[in-house]
């Protein structure tokens, strides 16, 4: 198992509730390492962390370790089913206030 790859489950599972849900992807191409990261939705915000910089502070420790082994690291984190963000939604103003009402 590569380094960055066993780093970052142990960071993201030491960080979350539910460690059993933790799933990694490590994917190589010509831009480099591609770590894409799946949990459980309930510790979303765990890994997000206020203002993003949870997520920040974990993807600049992943360069770190992609610097000592000269490569370039990314992660990308999955938002889980039924998450928060839905980007096809466009309720309009009156639609939430009635949504609030019932």
């Amino acid at each position: 198992m590569e380094s960055d790859k066993v780093f970052l489950e142990y960071v993201i599972k030491a960080l979350v509730d539910n460690p059993d849900a933790v799933k990694i992807n490590r994917k190589v191409d010509e831009m480099g390492v591609l770590l894409t990261l799946d949990i459980d939705s309930a510790d979303m915000g765990k890994i997000i962390g206020r203002s993003g910089n949870t997520a920040k502070a974990i993807r600049t420790l992943l360069r770190v370790v992609g610097m000592k082994n000269n490569a370039r690291v990314n992660l990308k984190i999955n938002e889980p089913e039924g998450g928060r963000h839905t980007a096809s939604s466009s309720t309009s103003i009156d639609e939430a206030i009635e949504e609030l009402k019932a």
